[in-house]
């Protein structure tokens, strides 16, 4: 399997890519490195992202994450919250069905981060959990990349 690391200002992370679509972006670096077509396109358009994510729309390659078809579900929900703008699990929940705890619980399995936003999702009543390596605080600084502005007790969540 393909894979591609690149640096970030949240350490380094790598791409895998199988039959021609992203399947997973992990903190760290990779043992190996390929730079197929999409996983170089797919890393410059991080570098770009983390330079201003207002200026790029969602991501534009083919992604394929590994899930039960109620996790894809929500993982495509995420795709369509805009840069910028955040939704409860709660709000989710009622969109997508099931319970905020069962949205809660995939979207901290989703297994491309940041590419499906997941970093998006709040709790009702702060700032919810995180599954980068920096856990919540790579989260608030994403949103806070973004130009979400949180509340006090989101920001005490650190």
């Amino acid at each position: 399997m393909p894979q591609l690391s690149l640096h970030s200002p949240l350490g380094p992370l790598t791409l895998s890519e199988e039959d021609g679509k992203i399947i997973s972006l992990d903190w760290g670096w990779g043992r190996d490195q390929t730079e197929t077509p999409l996983l170089t396109q797919a890393r410059d358009w991080l570098d770009q992202w983390f330079d201003d994510p207002t200026a790029l729309g969602a991501f534009p390659f083919p992604l394929e994450p590994y899930g039960t078809t109620y996790q894809k579900k929500i993982w495509a929900f995420l795709q369509g919250i805009p840069t910028g703008t955040t939704a409860t699990y709660g709000e989710l929940a009622q969109k997508v069905g099931g319970s905020p705890q069962s949205v809660g619980q995939a979207v901290g399995r989703n297994p491309i981060p940041i590419l499906i936003p997941c970093h998006r999702v709040l709790a009702r009543n702060g700032i919810g959990g995180y599954s980068g390596d920096g856990g919540v605080d790579d989260k608030i600084w994403l949103l806070e990349l973004e130009g979400v502005q949180l509340s006090p007790q989101q920001a005490q969540d650190r």
